[in-house]
């Protein structure tokens, strides 16, 4: 896995490090996702592409990245909405800032949710209060409220292509600490 460093530019700010998982991606997008993250993170960006074994014709990458806090949502919202493309954004927590997770995917968008010092997701106050308003009504049930909140409909969506092509590592996101 490659990693891109702290640049003059990240410097003065706070800096995190995380991990840049792209799933699935035609090889036509594969040179814009680097050009992207690259422009993001400030650095240029050459990804080890290896073929999405449950997506014919699609690649799949990692990347190890360290730069300012927030890169993870910047990184994020420069990659969302690209048809064909599923991708998944750790970035760790600071002494100063929490960690946090964003998942893609073309159908169910993005996820974004808020990571602890141990990687587990931390749901504010009100969104449960919310979840269990909407129970109440009937609208839904506390229990798929409470899988939206954690991301299981992307997780759900994203678990084929977690699965790394053969002799290829495999990294499970939700053991990443």
């Amino acid at each position: 896995m490659k990693e891109v460093t702290v640049t003059a530019r990240t410097a003065t700010r706070t800096a995190t490090r995380g991990v840049l998982y792209v799933h699935s991606a035609p090889s036509a997008l594969c040179p814009h996702i680097e050009w992207a993250v690259g422009g993001v993170l400030g650095v240029p960006v050459s990804l080890d592409w290896t073929p999405q074994a449950a997506q014919p014709g699609a690649y799949r990458a990692e990347l190890s990245w360290a730069g300012a806090t927030g890169s993870a949502a910047a990184v994020a919202s420069a990659l969302r909405g690209w048809n064909h493309l599923r991708f998944e954004i750790t970035e760790e927590p600071t002494a100063s800032s929490e960690g946090a997770r964003y998942s893609y995917t073309p159908e169910l968008g993005v996820f974004h949710a808020v990571t602890g010092l141990h990687g587990d997701i931390m749901i504010p106050e009100d969104r449960l209060k919310a979840a269990v308003v909407k129970a109440a009504l009937g609208d839904t049930t506390l229990l798929v409220e409470i899988d939206k909140l954690l991301g299981k409909p992307w997780d759900d969506e994203l678990e084929t292509f977690r699965h790394a092509g053969d002799g290829a590592p495999v990294r499970w996101l939700h053991q990443v600490v």
